[in-house]
């Protein structure tokens, strides 16, 4: 891979030092080596196994991976300067030997889309050309598709997802948990944070130095969606929910409540969708959205004015990072076109947590309840919780020959799960 930039080292730091937003050199560097990786000892159902392919890593996030099964994975942290890792199998022997690190600049969401790397910071988007063989030509600078969105370093990961119609999908995470007023418990009026954050924007996938101003707010009422995928030309996308009830209002919510409330989310989105953060969330016992009680609620009363309800309800605070709508053909027929869902955290109410869920699709909509895929990445009893975490599945990822990649950001590993079964 050649350099970013074709000017001497010393411009390139005044250059990076004077304005970083503009400067995302490769800082590349490339590493070759075989190594001992350890053993993925995870729970699947029949027919299934799973390898650790690379680990170390990093603070993985997202994952992108071409038609010859080489990675481009996501940081949420500089490691030795760089923000993205190629990732590349050359001897074929199942682990990853070929690490290449560019893009100096952290950020979540990764995707390939017509020839081209799309790659989101924490305030802006970029895009590198792919030559025949997927890898970035960094012989230039890459395009700045867009820029300036919020981050005030609060769920300022932005995920990205692209279209048929050459319309990338940008999510915006809210900075302000419950858009309160400051030093209150009640919310602020109609949440102005809105207008900039709590939602998903679409912008042109081919159009340079966009902003706000340019794109189409295409759904609201999102506090943090870090999931975010197409399926049936459909676009759909998890939820973060709100912190904590009791703290702000014990009249209404004990702590035992708000470690159960509210769900973690799965929405089918259209344009101008609004699931109602932050004046309304679900409630997956009562099955019905709530009137939050910033804005009048007491954790019964419902809002008069009608938002979306979401498809999917899970426990509350089990972190959903990443969603994946399964197309390949290694898996047994009921797992097509079927929602794979990355937790990132655990659930105080159920004990379960770090783990891959799959909800079943029939005809674009759910067609079953959800269930545990792949269990244990953590490694130790969430019940009775004793020693430290061994993995967090943080992004998730199709492989050409239809196996599913997951991401931990816990120790940077790369796990590989693949199926052997009858196919009923």
């Amino acid at each position: 891979m050649k350099k970013l930039f074709g000017a001497s080292c010393m411009l390139l730091a005044i250059v990076c030092f004077v304005n970083f937003s503009s400067c995302k050199s490769n800082n590349k560097t490339t590493e070759k080596k075989s190594v001992s990786l350890p053993k993925a000892d995870l729970k699947l159902p029949e027919g299934f196994s799973a390898t650790i392919i690379a680990d170390s890593l990093g603070p993985l996030r997202h994952m992108a991976i071409t038609n010859n099964g080489d990675i481009y994975a996501k940081l949420s942290s500089l490691k030795d300067g760089n923000g993205i890792y190629f990732l590349s199998d050359t001897d074929h022997n199942g682990t990853i030997d070929t690490k290449t690190g560019f893009g100096n600049y952290p950020g979540t969401g990764i995707r390939i889309k017509n020839g081209y790397l799309y790659s989101a910071s924490n305030s802006a988007v970029y895009r590198y050309k792919l030559n025949e063989k997927g890898e970035v030509d960094t012989s230039a600078k890459p395009e700045e598709i867009v820029q300036g969105l919020v981050d005030k370093g609060i769920d300022n990961s932005k995920s990205i997802a692209l279209d048929d119609q050459d319309n990338l999908y940008v999510t915006v995470g809210s900075y302000n948990d419950a858009c309160r007023q400051e030093g209150s418990g009640k919310g602020i009026p109609g949440c102005p944070i809105l207008d900039s954050a709590g939602g998903i924007w679409q912008f042109k996938a081919d159009k340079l130095n966009q902003s706000y101003g340019d794109a189409i707010h295409y759904a609201k009422g999102i506090k943090n969606a870090v999931g975010i995928d197409w399926n049936n030309n459909t676009l759909f996308a998890t939820q973060h929910g709100r912190g904590s009830f009791d703290d702000k209002f014990p009249q209404y919510y004990t702590a035992k409540q708000s470690s159960e409330l509210p769900a973690e989310t799965l929405y089918e989105l259209h344009k101008g969708s609004d699931a109602g953060w932050p004046f309304v969330y679900y409630d997956q016992f009562q099955k019905k959205l709530i009137l939050a009680p910033e804005y009048g609620g007491d954790g019964k009363k419902t809002s008069d004015k009608k938002y979306q309800d979401p498809i999917v309800a899970f426990p509350a605070h089990m972190a959903p990072d990443d969603l994946l709508f399964y197309t390949g053909s290694m898996f047994p027929e009921r797992y097509k076109n079927g929602a794979f869902i990355a937790f990132h955290s655990k659930s105080p109410e159920t004990k379960k947590g770090y783990l891959v869920a799959f909800v079943p699709f029939k005809n674009g909509k759910p067609s079953g309840n959800w269930e545990i895929f792949a269990d244990n990445f953590a490694g130790i009893d969430l019940t009775k919780p004793g020693g430290d975490l061994q993995y967090r599945p943080v992004g998730l990822a199709q492989g050409p020959d239809g196996s599913l990649y997951v991401a931990d950001d816990l120790k940077g590993a790369i796990f590989r799960i693949t199926y052997s079964g009858e196919k009923k």
